[in-house]
């Protein structure tokens, strides 16, 4: 870092700097804005590899970018997804000092308590939070925030129990329309014959039972979200009426002749793969191309793993407070559990395993059987102190190298040995090639993340930053 002039100057005048490689350390930090230093075409091939760390949502990043690089649409992008404001080198310091100031002040305001929906909340239970500090969450989190910012129509795909409603109510907390309603419809588990009717409502006499007007999902979502849950199982029949609606943005009530125009965001999710139904007609082709504009996709549980404690933690002491207030927590054995079930129902297994312990657990610590878990079964069954070991040392090594995209180096300094010690370890623990195959840039130009700017100030906390080289 030091041939950047700016750099050295920013420590002259008494800016903090703390150097970082992953989001996790980022976070560690406590910074809160963060400076972004693009000076080669270097560090724009290897952005998406560092989308979570620019994306962690608790940092307000600002760009020092060189001058002819600003015109690039890889930094224009840069800048509109990711920066609160953008500097072109070179530029007076007293200049950058005044704006990094300003995003330390806007960053303080963001971080006071507000009615509005947090970002990582689910909307409308405040006990139901979307947690999550692994890369694929802080993906999901920034693609929500993306998607939340226009109008055009998503589809959440991923497996039953990932939390893809979840997922569709953060982005209408976080739109435009958080203030009008956001209305649910689970195309699985409405009849055939009543999928109209619920759909488009009916007027008074329409059919034998229509004692008066109904009002129907569509039409309650004025204004709003109208959320279509699995819609992989909508009929073939429905799907023609949905698809008419979509296009024309209009309904009739059954029984009724008045033409009503409907102000709706439609946010659609399944656990089917869309894509193959269409080549296999049972979902018509038109239909997916209409909702599936933009689409994210929830991640499984078993894809972060490193979640599960804060999870079950989390879950943990919203059902304790209510059904057994003398429970302590987990045992290690039941976190053990936790941590090497395939969960093959996801979040929401996890959940009912969790709210199962609290009822049914007699002592003070949750045990695997509380859980559900086979006492006898490989994966409860408590480990030797050595092998426990030997597999976090394993877990750590896969963790770092992973983080470091591959480079033996970086994931040595992250892990505080010497980079002979950490071949000796991959070859102990057996790891697989693709976790310490040597990648085409050397290690010096891996890029780095410091934090900065703790230039202290009464009104605002004495945490900024980061750089990026």
């Amino acid at each position: 870092m030091s041939e950047y002039p700016v750099v050295n100057t920013m420590r002259h005048v008494g800016m903090v700097l703390h150097e970082c490689h992953t989001a996790e350390q980022a976070g560690r930090t406590g910074c809160t804005v963060g400076v972004v230093l693009v000076a080669d075409l270097m560090w724009l091939q290897r952005l998406s590899a560092f989308e979570p760390m620019l994306a962690h949502s608790g940092i307000t990043w600002v760009g020092l970018i060189a001058h002819d690089l600003v015109g690039l649409p890889a930094v224009r992008n840069l800048v509109a997804d990711y920066l609160f404001n953008f500097i072109a080198l070179p530029a007076p310091i007293e200049h950058i000092i005044l704006v990094l100031r300003h995003a330390r002040g806007m960053a303080f305001v963001r971080t006071q308590p507000r009615n509005i929906w947090p970002e990582s909340s689910i909307a409308g239970e405040k006990h139901s939070p979307m947690l999550g500090r692994t890369p694929p969450m802080q993906r999901l989190f920034h693609q929500i925030k993306r998607v939340a910012r226009t109008d055009a129509p998503v589809m959440i795909d991923g497996q039953s129990g990932t939390g893809k409603e979840l997922a569709a109510q953060s982005i209408h907390r976080q739109s435009t329309r958080r203030h009008a309603p956001f209305v649910a419809v689970n195309c699985g588990a409405i009849p055939p014959q009543l999928f109209q009717s619920e759909l488009f409502g009916y007027e008074k006499g329409a059919f034998t039972g229509a004692i008066q007007r109904r009002i129907g999902r569509i039409e309650a979502a004025q204004g709003g979200t109208l959320f279509l849950d699995e819609i992989g199982d909508l009929p073939m029949e429905m799907q023609v009426n949905l698809l008419r609606f979509l296009q024309e943005k209009t309904i009739e009530r059954i029984g009724g002749n008045q033409t009503l125009t409907i102000d709706v965001r439609i946010i659609a999710a399944t656990h089917i793969d869309l894509a193959d139904a269409v080549a296999r007609g049972r979902f018509r082709e038109d239909l997916y191309y209409r909702i599936n504009v933009v689409c994210i996709t929830t991640p499984r549980l078993a894809d972060r793993l490193e979640d599960i404690e804060e999870l079950a933690r989390h879950y943990f002491t919203r059902f304790a407070s209510r059904h057994n207030k003398s429970l302590r927590g987990f045992s290690k054995a039941a976190l053990h559990t936790l941590l090497h079930h395939n969960w093959p129902g996801n979040v929401r297994e996890l959940v009912n395993r969790v709210q199962r312990a609290v009822v049914m657990a007699d002592g003070r610590f949750i045990q695997p059987e509380d859980l559900g878990f086979d006492p006898a079964s490989p994966s409860t069954m408590l480990m030797s102190l050595e092998d426990a070991r030997a597999e976090a040392d394993r877990r750590m090594i896969e963790r770092a190298l992973s983080q470091a995209r591959n480079q033996v180096s970086v994931a040595a300094q992250l892990l505080g040995v010497s980079r002979v010690t950490l071949y000796r370890l991959i070859d102990k623990y057996r790891l697989k090639p693709s976790f310490f195959e040597a990648q085409a840039q050397p290690d010096t130009q891996f890029l780095q993340l410091v934090s900065a700017i703790s230039t202290p100030e009464p009104e605002c906390p004495d945490t900024d930053g980061y750089i990026v080289n």
